[in-house]
């Protein structure tokens, strides 16, 4: 029996794999994307970014305003997240199961959350682009709104989690909404939620910059300045620059969550 069993899950996954070839061929023939192209070309695209995508003296004296750009792009990734959890942590109480004041509101909060959530931050610059135009304010707004999707919904899942038991015995005591929420929800989910907004705070910086590249800001923006003027170089230290301050952040926000959890 078990046997039997354990040959129809090896048929199932052998099916599937199967299905999964066939769909990425005929994707490949609809796009007429060449696999033996793109692993020949492979070697030449090493060899021209050794060859010139590199930092160089030149590209040096432009550090003072990739500096500018790159802190620009962290202040406003950081502000974004940080506006963004305060709004948040309100739609997460009126959403959560343990917390909610009206169904219905409940629903209407969870919808929104996953419709902001879902929604790729680009295509919130995109759409900001019409109204706002290209500045760093666009930017900001699309990073908030994808924050804000993510963060609300997170933390309806955080006061769920470890909200439940607690709620319910206070409810039993006779406590206010108020007095529920500052007694029981704010100092058993705070370490989790600072948690998930330190984790926001790496994500806008590693979204910001092809934020910024369309909403025409940040480091994203001088980027690809460089980039179309083939000023390859500087480019190239524009990329270090974001990576170690990627890297730098994280080891930042890691520390943090080590420290509160």
């Amino acid at each position: 029996m078990k046997h039997d069993l354990l040959f129809r899950k090896k048929i199932q996954s052998l099916v599937i794999l199967a299905i999964l070839l066939i769909i990425a061929y005929l994707a490949m023939l609809l796009t007429q994307f060449d696999l033996l192209d793109s692993l020949i070309s492979i070697p030449k695209a090493i060899v021209w970014s050794v060859t010139n995508f590199y930092p160089n003296a030149y590209s040096l004296t432009k550090m003072p305003d990739i500096w500018a750009k790159l802190r620009e792009t962290l202040l406003i990734s950081i502000a974004a997240a940080s506006v963004a959890s305060v709004f948040a942590f309100v739609f997460a109480l009126f959403g959560s199961r343990a917390t909610e004041v009206n169904r219905f509101l409940a629903l209407i909060v969870r919808f929104i959350a996953n419709i902001f959530r879902n929604i790729d931050v680009s295509i919130w610059a995109l759409v900001l682009l019409f109204s706002f135009g290209q500045s760093s304010l666009t930017g900001y707004f699309a990073l908030f709104v994808a924050s804000f999707g993510f963060l609300t919904r997170v933390f309806i899942e955080t006061i769920d989690e470890v909200g439940a038991d607690t709620v319910e015995a206070l409810r039993a005591t006779g406590a206010n909404y108020l007095s529920i929420v500052f007694q029981a929800i704010v100092p058993m989910s705070i370490p989790l939620m600072i948690s998930w907004v330190l984790f926001m705070i790496e994500t806008n910086i590693r979204s910001a910059t092809l934020v910024g590249i369309l909403t025409g800001s940040g480091i994203g923006f001088i980027f690809d300045l460089y980039y179309k003027g083939m000023d390859y170089n500087s480019a190239s230290l524009v990329v270090l620059s974001i990576a170690l301050s990627i890297l730098v952040t994280e080891w930042i926000s890691n520390y943090v969550r080590r420290a509160m959890l």
